[in-house]
């Protein structure tokens, strides 16, 4: 598999006009969101290019099916692999339109057309059963306020024998990033309790679907499971 992280640091420095704080963050690209990076999540380029990869790996090159990202957010992370899937169907939803029209406009910048952007509630999906072929979900669990609820839609939503993968901050891998998240994330609710823990979340997703691979990197979950 490529170095989907190389790819999205080059995609970055095309566009950018378009950074953020957040961005440079997410990606390790700026210095104060290496800073950042470094001093909450214990982050640096090579753990930030880890679980990137790691995120994304539920996603095959080549892929031509259905794919749902839930939420989008920016789409920093996903839009320089939408990129190089032409085949693929996807659709991004998120329930702010702020973020989603970051990721509109990434898009666009970078001419992808195979995409399209609801907003909406990661709690009642407003999709079939069985829609897709793979949902990807990037840092949005630990910020989801009905938790019960979006496990069970992304659940509902995906094919049999499909894939469910992405990432989120677990409770218990890294004190400090467990510091600031009870006393900067959770008051300025941006991430919402209660959280998981790796051990919790190994037991839901097992209970879920039939194969389950997780791992972590510090106080960040990377999962692939296939239902």
């Amino acid at each position: 598999m490529t170095d989907r992280h190389a790819q999205i640091q080059a995609s970055y420095r095309q566009l950018g006009g378009m950074a953020g704080f957040y961005d440079g963050m997410i990606t390790y690209t700026r210095p104060l969101g290496k800073l950042f990076n470094r001093a909450v999540w214990g982050f640096d380029a090579q753990t930030t290019a880890q679980w990137i990869n790691g995120a994304l790996s539920g996603v095959p090159e080549g892929f031509s099916g259905r794919l749902l990202e839930v939420p989008v957010g920016t789409g920093v992370i996903t839009m320089p692999m939408y990129q190089n899937l032409p085949d693929a169907e996807i659709t991004c939803l998120d329930y702010s339109p702020d973020m989603m029209n970051h990721a509109r406009r990434r898009a666009e910048a970078m001419n992808i057309r195979n995409i399209s952007f609801r907003q909406g509630d990661v709690g009642a999906l407003p999709f079939p059963d069985g829609s897709f072929d793979i949902v990807l979900s990037l840092n949005g669990f630990h910020a989801f306020p009905d938790k019960e609820a979006a496990y069970r839609e992304t659940f509902r939503v995906l094919k049999p024998g499909g894939t469910f993968c992405g990432c989120f901050y677990l409770e218990g891998g890294m004190a400090k990033t467990d510091r600031f998240v009870r006393r900067v994330f959770v008051p300025k609710h941006s991430f919402t309790p209660p959280f998981e823990t790796k051990d919790s979340l190994a037991k839901r997703l097992r209970g879920m679907y039939s194969r389950v691979e997780l791992e972590t990197i510090h106080a960040e979950g990377i999962f692939r499971c296939v239902k």
